[in-house]
């Protein structure tokens, strides 16, 4: 699943225009450069530049990891950008490529750039990530640096995904990311180059097969490709350690993974990671999940996926106790389900999958959507929370079996799949206290599951998000609220209130500064209220075989 790379350095979280809608676009790019808008006609180049006048190309800092093959030589190059100044430098020499790193801002350095630029091309990777300012924010800071200077903004993600964008942009080029072919391709574009599309390989002119050889993955051989494919196809936000990726793909007994390779080089093209997951209490009755889908980026739209995605399909159909297919994964999670907003709909649409609800009344499974959320203790409301009986405590060892009845009764009511098996980990563990109570009198009337980075929490091993985002955030799950009783569902909201009030004091307690929650079906406004920001939003899609 390939989703729209955020910016350079940090863990994003989500704007309301971001990935958090990015999990997995499954054919991507076309890698055509598209002019959405020129008023004052700077392009093409030739019409602003004179022969030695200075082209400055301002590019974003990115991580290692994010980079994509350099076709030509083989091997991962530092800095992704570097394809766009040779591109625009073979037609004309004078180009100072100069990076800016987001968290940093626009520098004196650049400053001087600037003065010295007779036209400048500032280029924005995605949207902003978690505790940076935003790309586009710093954009302006320079048109307004630029004074009379032409800017030209080069997105290199759709521009959707960064907002409106303000007047003070008049010349905007897009392209869907910035692999070597797509920035030639932009760079062709704002040249004047009859062509707008990159320039094919000689690979690329080979015909595709309509369908492609699928194998099994195999451990010892194809962790590191896999992991190159990885960082290739995701922004910083889902960005994992080389580590932690081999530790939630390594599942011996309900994980099977799959590639597709290149005929006759062995090079990795697709991979697709699938899990199987108890639904609930009961041994026999599994979720089969597609927990992610990825290809290369110069080999998309050639139905590698469309193989993968199949044969994935075949193989879970074929596993006894599956009686429903998922798309995304209970747990481990590597992408709770399909993103939001993102084209990944419409591929997943195309094949027969219920991705977009068609009402507010959708049938579960049906494109529900379903957000993580992102917390910083210092926006959660400071006012005293109001006397009531309840009382909030970790759990103890002689409670726990009265915390599995509610898990299992809350879980079939209300479809939450492998929350039963989350919670059964901890069976016999000291990690029973990880759940919170809520009690009222003698009764338990909430509980929910919290984690913590380097406790030996089994949960946190299936749960990498809140650990990749900082080593600050601690991770709540699973929550339920036992509503059959008519008082208690009438004080829903105010016993999820105490109930994350008590998770908050914990962490601050253990000297956390964040909290992360997975998957929440609405209280948008509730959340965003208390002082939540979104992180990922997803559209949870499954069928029952």
């Amino acid at each position: 699943m390939n989703l729209p790379r955020c910016s350079g350095h940090g863990l994003a979280s989500k704007n309301p225009h971001a990935p958090s809608e990015q999990l997995s676009a499954f054919e991507g790019s076309n890698q055509i450069a598209t002019v959405i808008r020129d008023s004052p006609t700077y392009l093409p180049l030739f019409r602003s530049l004179k022969e030695n006048d200075i082209l400055l190309l301002l590019t974003p800092a990115v991580t290692p990891c994010q980079v994509t093959s350099n076709s030509d030589t083989g091997h991962l190059t530092s800095d992704p950008f570097e394809p766009l100044g040779k591109a625009l430098a073979k037609s004309h020499p004078w180009v100072r490529q100069v990076p800016y790193i987001p968290r940093n801002g626009i520098t004196g350095t650049h400053v001087v750039h600037i003065r010295l630029a007779k036209l400048v091309m500032f280029v924005i990777s995605g949207p902003p990530c978690f505790g940076q300012p935003s790309q586009v924010s710093l954009a302006e800071t320079v048109r307004s640096l630029c004074e009379s200077r032409p800017l030209i903004l080069l997105a290199c993600c759709k521009i959707g995904w960064l907002g409106p964008l303000e007047s003070s942009f008049p010349t905007v080029v897009q392209v869907s990311g910035y692999a070597p072919l797509e920035l030639e391709a932009a760079a062709d574009t704002v040249l004047g180059k009859q062509s707008h599309t990159a320039r094919p390989n000689v690979q690329n002119l080979i015909i595709a097969p309509k369908s492609w050889q699928v194998e099994a993955w195999n451990e010892h051989r194809d962790v590191s490709p896999a992991y190159e494919l990885w960082c290739q196809c995701f922004p910083d936000n889902f960005r994992l350690s080389r580590f932690l990726f081999q530790s939630l793909l390594c599942r011996d007994g309900y994980a099977m993974h799959y590639v597709v390779r290149e005929p006759g080089t062995s090079q990795l093209l697709g991979f697709c990671a699938t899990y199987t997951t108890y639904i609930d209490s009961d041994s026999e009755r599994l979720v089969g999940s597609l927990a992610a889908l990825f290809v290369r980026p110069s080999y998309r739209q050639r139905g590698i996926g469309l193989s993968l995605h199949d044969h994935a399909l075949r193989q879970l159909r074929k596993t006894r106790g599956v009686c429903r297919l998922q798309l995304g994964s209970t747990y481990p999670r590597l992408f709770y389900g399909v993103p939001v907003e993102n084209h990944s709909e419409d591929w997943f649409s195309r094949r027969n999958w219920r991705v977009k609800p068609q009402s507010q009344y959708s049938l579960p499974g049906a494109g529900q959507e379903t957000t993580d959320w992102l917390l910083v203790f210092d926006d959660w409301p400071t006012t005293t929370m109001t006397e009531s009986e309840l009382l909030f405590r970790p759990c103890a060892f002689s409670e726990y079996h009265m915390v599995m009845e509610i898990v299992e009764r809350e879980s079939k009511d209300k479809d939450n799949m492998g929350w039963y098996d989350q919670y059964a980990k901890l069976e016999g563990t000291m990690n029973i206290d990880d759940i919170v109570l809520g009690i009222d009198g003698q009764t338990i009337v909430a509980v929910a599951l919290t984690y913590v980075k380097n406790t030996g929490s089994p949960v946190f091993e299936d749960l990498p998000w809140a650990g990749m985002i900082s080593d600050d955030v601690g991770g709540v799950t699973c929550i339920c609220i036992a509503d059959q009783n008519p008082s208690v569902a009438k004080g829903r909201d105010a016993i999820m209130l105490r109930l994350l009030d008590s998770c908050v004091h914990k962490f601050s307690d253990l000297g956390l500064k964040k909290m992360f929650i997975d998957a929440m079906k609405g209280g948008d406004e509730g959340f965003q209220s208390m002082g939540f920001q979104k992180w990922a939003r997803y559209r949870e899609v499954w069928r029952d075989v």
